[in-house]
């Protein structure tokens, strides 16, 4: 069985490959990047590929699925470069899966596709997907959910399925996450939970998480089933102000959400802050999920819980914990490699496994596959 995954790389994508790579049904994976790593994965070929322009046929004839991983959340001072990959980019994948005649395709939506609501009771994935007004990235995983209604109607012979996780963590993609919400400016040991004295205190400041390994085992079970639709995706229990506090002996302090959003608005626009504004609103106002259909059709149950998944992430930012892959690694300038000469676009070095993923002390052995 041959598996196109675009943005194997990242945070997701790199749990992705090692979930299946040992599943013994799987015999090729083919990954899709814009740039290339220095690791390989077992069963994986790279190729060298930016699905905003780059013709994606050849790639997918043969598949029996297509994984479509790729966003970029970078660049939030230039929202033209996150259009072309995002919405143009996820739209010539799905024009590229019924051209090859692919019969499966698996998107990675979020819990940002989802409209504003109140955080109880915990959101089916029945709730409408218009996303937050005030969120890019929300309003563009919308988005592509009116393209994926109009693919399937389209294209009913190609089973569609929707992934729309909580906030995913990893210890290896700490040093992406960092780059992406926090900024340099922030010193590694302000992780350390002895140093996290304060914690936001409103009923809205409750949302949740889930491993990315848990994510991609969601991926496979998706894979070798015969489901369809959307399927929420989120590890107990919800992360909330009472929780984070006692989790990390700090005191609650009250803070508005408009104060926090015009904190980061002004930090953004001074260039302090890589987040744009638009990831506040999400915070407060995306609904929480009920991910029991998750359970019910695909037998999916997340191995860690939200707060092991979180620890990880905290010991991640504070040691540096990075992966070598482009988005992934500290020295992601450098791995922005040329783009290779050969034709085949293959890139391959020693192999990576999923121990090496999630090495942490905080992560135990995963059935199902993932060891």
């Amino acid at each position: 069985m041959k598996i196109v995954i675009t943005g194997a790389t990242g945070n997701v994508g790199t749990s992705v490959l090692a979930a299946l790579a040992a599943d013994p049904r799987v015999t090729e994976l083919v990954g899709l990047s814009r740039r290339l790593p220095r690791s390989a994965f077992d069963k994986t070929r790279f190729v060298n590929v930016d699905i905003g322009c780059d013709q994606l046929e050849p790639y997918f004839q043969g598949a029996s699925a297509v994984i479509h991983l790729a966003w970029r959340i970078r660049s939030p001072h230039a929202p033209e470069e996150l259009e072309r990959t995002n919405v143009a980019g996820s739209q010539r994948v799905f024009r590229a899966v019924a051209n090859a005649g692919v019969p499966a395709l698996i998107h990675a939506s979020s819990v940002g596709a989802y409209s504003a609501s109140r955080k109880d009771p915990p959101r089916t994935e029945a709730w409408p997907t218009a996303g937050i007004p005030s969120s890019i990235y929300s309003q563009q995983k919308a988005k592509i959910e009116r393209v994926l209604d109009d693919f399937e109607a389209q294209n009913p012979e190609i089973r569609t399925v929707r992934m729309r996780p909580a906030l995913i963590f990893k210890r290896t993609a700490a040093s992406h996450i960092r780059e992406l919400f926090v900024g340099s400016l922030v010193p590694r040991f302000a992780f350390e939970p002895r140093f996290l004295h304060w914690m936001i205190d409103h009923p809205d400041f409750r949302f949740q998480a889930v491993h990315a390994a848990d994510v991609a085992e969601a991926y496979r079970l998706a894979l070798f089933s015969a489901a369809r639709g959307a399927f929420n995706l989120a590890a107990d229990p919800v992360l909330d102000s009472n929780l984070l506090a006692s989790t990390f002996g700090a005191r609650k302090v009250k803070l508005s959400p408009g104060v926090l959003r015009t904190l980061v608005a002004t930090a953004f626009k001074l260039h302090l802050e890589p987040a744009e504004p638009g990831w506040v609103d999400l915070c407060f106002q995306s609904p929480l999920l009920d991910c029991s259909r998750a359970r019910a059709v695909l037998g999916w149950q997340p191995r860690l819980s939200a707060v092991q998944a979180l620890l990880e992430l905290l010991e991640g930012l504070r040691e540096g914990a990075s992966f070598d892959t482009p988005p992934l690694s500290r020295d992601s300038a450098e791995l922005a490699a040329v783009r290779p000469t050969s034709q085949s676009g293959m890139h391959s070095t020693g192999p990576v496994s999923e121990r090496q993923l999630r090495r942490s002390h905080f992560i135990p052995p995963l059935a199902g596959g993932m060891e």
